[in-house]
């Protein structure tokens, strides 16, 4: 199983991004699925999740301002990122819960991270 992150970049303050990511390999299905973020000298924080019925939840900086969805039949999870503040400057990663074949559990498995800088 491959999470692709997709959609980091330079933007300025107050502008928008929508990063997307992509889930690929064998599976039986996927249950929730989530963006992270980790700040310079800062640990890895939630930043939305969104359950497989298209519940949501979002961390307190973003509410308002960013917006998870997801397209369980392409498998991806996006992130539509407006009014982008500075500190909202961090690698920016996706997981899933997945469940693969032959195996009762669902796994977490992780992206390698797209890079979004806000700076004027």
């Amino acid at each position: 199983v491959q999470l692709q992150a997709f959609g980091g970049g330079l933007v300025q303050p107050g502008g928008s991004l929508r990063l997307s990511c992509a889930a690929s390999g064998s599976i039986v299905s996927i249950n929730d699925m989530g963006w992270y973020r980790q700040g310079p000298g800062k640990e890895r924080e939630l930043v939305a999740r969104i359950t497989r019925g298209g519940t949501t939840n979002y961390a307190d900086s973003v509410k308002g301002r960013f917006t998870i969805s997801r397209d369980n039949a392409k498998r991806k999870v996006y992130l539509e990122m407006n009014s982008l503040k500075p500190e909202d400057t961090a690698v920016y990663y996706c997981d899933a819960l997945v469940k693969v074949p032959n195996k009762s559990a669902f796994f977490d498995y992780w992206g390698q991270g797209t890079q979004v800088t806000v700076s004027s």
